[in-house]
């Protein structure tokens, strides 16, 4: 019985990896797309924060996603420095929630 509990969580967590690194694949796809590397790197600052660096300032932070959505959304300027950053009303919302979503599991 414990055998075939360990090989159970042992396969729940080979499948939940793999659908992990799907969905952290098709998310950093949507970024791609959407123009988002233009200004973010994932480890590092070009225009905007690096995405790393955004999921450590709100790690922890219950309202994150929900700001940060907006911010995506809407643009704006202040918390990172001086540039602003543009608008993103041509982002689909969902496409918006999953890349957010994605930044913050870094």
């Amino acid at each position: 019985m414990n055998k075939l509990c360990v090989l159970l969580l042992v396969a729940q967590g080979i499948f939940t990896a793999h659908v992990y690194a799907a969905d952290t694949k098709a998310a950093e796809a949507l970024a791609r797309k959407n123009g988002c590397f233009a200004c973010h790197g994932v480890d590092k600052k070009i225009v905007g924060p690096g995405y790393k660096e955004i999921a450590g300032k709100y790690k922890g932070d219950k309202t994150a996603e929900t700001a940060l959505i907006a911010k995506v959304k809407a643009g704006g300027s202040g918390v990172w420095g001086p540039m602003p950053m543009p608008p993103n009303a041509h982002v689909k919302d969902e496409d918006i929630k999953t890349i957010v979503q994605w930044i913050l599991s870094l």
